[in-house]
């Protein structure tokens, strides 16, 4: 006997071939199928889990969220990149759109700049930032804070009048010697310097300057 009804249920103890449309109100349990292959729209409800349960290698959950634990390869990203907040570190493979960074939060762009006034005090530059506008007045001295070995700053001062500036050991200049700045009023100097060694407790910061250039 080919077929088995048994009350509700129905028995198919060999292959079976259906001609027309076959219609399963209940679950549909596939317990050896290795593969699934349609020509047409698969549509998964309650969202796609793969590996064990709750999808340790891949979740696509019914709301379009999707997560996967491993390398995502793609041949092309699409989408306005509009709800990124952050980047973290990840392999991509593939070209990915123009996003629009007005939402990310924490990274720096180009040059930060930060400007200052002394009047016969040192000042202190704190080198988290790039580049640095003095104004200066009197005898003055510069002073540094901070810093990361290798980066990189620019100095301008401005003279407020007549004024003196020296500046502290952490700088370091060619041939030993602390180049002699303007004193007259309106001068420029401009001033490059990299970190050469980030200070410490009981460690000097050391600032490998170049010479002054003169502007007035």
């Amino acid at each position: 006997m080919a077929v088995q009804i048994s009350g509700n249920d129905i028995t198919v103890p060999r292959d079976g071939t259906f001609s027309r449309n076959v219609s399963i109100a209940g679950t549909l349990t596939y317990e050896d199928v290795t593969n699934v292959d349609s020509i047409g729209l698969v549509t998964a409800r309650n969202g796609i889990e793969v590996g064990a349960r709750p999808g340790v290698a891949a979740s696509i959950s019914i709301d379009g969220n999707a997560e996967f634990s491993g390398i995502v390869t793609a041949s092309s990203f699409v989408g306005s990149g509009a709800n990124l907040t952050d980047l973290p570190a990840a392999n991509l493979t593939g070209t990915l759109p123009a996003i629009d960074g007005s939402s990310l939060t924490g990274i720096s762009v180009g040059i930060a700049t930060t400007a200052a006034s002394m009047t016969g005090i040192t000042t202190v530059l704190d080198l988290s930032k790039d580049d640095f506008k003095v104004t200066a007045s009197g005898i003055t001295t510069v002073d540094v804070r901070g810093g990361t070995e290798g980066n990189s700053h620019m100095l301008r001062i401005v003279n407020s009048g007549i004024t003196t500036v020296g500046f502290s050991t952490y700088f370091l200049f060619p041939s030993g010697g602390t180049p002699n700045l303007p004193t007259t009023d309106g001068a420029i100097s401009l001033i490059s310097f990299t970190v050469h060694r980030q200070g410490a407790v009981g460690l000097a910061t050391q600032l490998l300057s170049g010479a002054s250039v003169n502007f007035s």
